[in-house]
């Protein structure tokens, strides 16, 4: 399953960081992507939200827990 959350994550979000944590039905998924700049932590997550619905309807994921943030520019500094 944590491939399937990773795949789907990046076929909608292109830019984006994708990290999976957990198992059976409970994961920690940390995204970073430039999508989610300007947006606040709700929104950030109703779209991880939105991308896994599917997968959350049906029960494969049961526990969700989130950790999201723009992605870091390394040429600020």
């Amino acid at each position: 399953m944590e491939k399937i959350i990773v795949d789907k994550i990046k076929e909608k979000l292109q830019d984006s960081d994708v990290r999976v944590e957990g198992g059976e039905s409970k994961f920690t998924v940390f995204v970073a992507s430039n999508i989610f700049l300007d947006k606040s932590m709700i929104e950030q997550h109703k779209i991880i939200y939105s991308i896994l619905d599917e997968y959350i309807k049906s029960g494969e994921i049961h526990a969700l827990t989130l950790k999201t943030s723009p992605k870091q520019n390394d040429e600020q500094s």
